[in-house]
């Protein structure tokens, strides 16, 4: 069975409910205030294990992160790569709105320090064309793509958060960019989504790219057949967006994985991210296969 090598970020976040998020220099009161596991890369490596694949998480944790490796395993994501440090887990705070919007600020933690030889670990295993997942919030970020397409990986990045080290990365040497619409602006240096669109795939025709859009759907270009499209966005009561993107991210991995081309997997990611925001908290939000594959025949969307 393929596996999935994820080198992601593992997190507890710290999620307050507001009536609205906070301004500038502004305090506002909490409703409620909750604890969930999280982080992008946790998010996706679980996601990507209820989609119905194996999956083979490289990370670290701090002295308070062992419930997030308990967590990761009761899900069927593998851990025993996942490396305890010293000092603090990466934690967000998170701020969710009356609508379901969120605001989120991340420290870095351990996921800013995974060792060298976890790293390495990690590419030897997808060495030779197995796929290996990243997002923005772990070390050595732009390194890992160069040492993994060189050991004949498939790279996939979600480039989230975008921050000055994204311009520095060699996409070219990406063969999955996934990103939203202020990440795709960011990257390209463009000042409309449209341009910024045209700019990544007129740049790096190699590279598959995903563009979501939240409430408008995505759009998504296919390097090896040099076309692109558009997908709508399921309709759902929206709670929390928090885990959406993420939830993305596994279930289009998942498919990735499992052999299937870019078109044919986003229909399922976009319904498993839909459901994501109707349940609070991020990792305990993200659906099960049956759910997703329920939604999408209820809500069928032309891809």
């Amino acid at each position: 069975m393929s596996q999935l090598i994820n080198i992601g970020s593992l997190c507890i976040d710290y999620v307050y409910s507001v009536i609205e998020i906070a301004k500038v220099g502004e305090t506002v009161a909490s409703q409620s205030v909750s604890v969930f596991p999280g982080g992008k890369g946790l998010n996706q490596s679980i996601a990507a294990a209820k989609a119905g694949i194996k999956v083979e998480h490289f990370g670290a944790v701090g002295v308070d992160g062992s419930e997030l490796v308990e967590f990761m395993q009761a899900a069927g994501v593998g851990v025993s790569n996942i490396v305890p440090l010293p000092g603090r887990t990466g934690h967000a705070v998170i701020q969710i709105n009356s609508q379901g919007e969120n605001s989120i600020v991340i420290a870095g933690g351990t996921n800013r320090e995974i060792p060298q030889q976890t790293i390495s670990n990690a590419i030897a295993s997808a060495k030779g064309g197995g796929w290996i997942l990243m997002q923005n919030e772990t070390n050595d970020v732009g390194e890992i793509i160069h040492l993994a397409s060189a050991a004949g990986c498939k790279v996939a990045l979600n480039l989230a958060p975008v921050d000055a080290h994204a311009q520095s990365y060699n996409y070219a040497l990406v063969d999955l960019l996934i990103v939203n619409e202020l990440e795709a602006m960011a990257v390209s240096g463009r000042a409309s989504l449209s341009e910024a669109f045209a700019h990544l795939i007129t740049t790096y025709p190699d590279m598959n790219l995903v563009l979501t859009m939240g409430k408008e759907g995505l759009r998504y270009y296919q390097a090896e057949y040099r076309n692109s499209g558009e997908l709508g966005a399921f309709e759902v009561g929206v709670v929390d967006e928090t885990a959406a993107g993420d939830t993305f991210v596994g279930y289009l991995m998942a498919g990735l994985v499992a052999g299937q081309s870019l078109h044919n997997v986003l229909l399922e990611a976009s319904a498993a991210g839909a459901l994501a925001t109707t349940r609070a908290g991020a990792a305990p939000a993200i659906p099960e296969l049956n759910e997703v594959r329920e939604l999408v025949a209820k809500q069928p969307l032309n891809a």
